[in-house]
């Protein structure tokens, strides 16, 4: 059984793609609740929260993508 490479590039896109997710996610939220006063907060904290959510399916994407591309179908 060989690895499919083409597979395996497109997993390793997504896991990159959700590693600045994985940093920025959690800062937006902490920036939100520093500035609780702020009338833009529920928006900040929604921003952040995406982010984290996007990220968080981008690790499980590119997860099976590469398993996929290790076992096959």
């Amino acid at each position: 059984m060989s690895t499919n490479k083409e597979i395996l590039n497109k997993g390793i896109k997504f896991m990159a793609w959700a590693l600045p997710g994985l940093f920025i996610g959690p800062a937006i939220i902490h920036f939100a609740f520093i500035n609780k006063l702020q009338p833009v907060f529920y928006l900040i904290l929604g921003l952040g929260i995406v982010f984290c959510i996007a990220s968080i399916i981008l690790i499980f994407t590119g997860l099976k993508t590469i398993m996929k591309s290790l076992f096959g179908n």
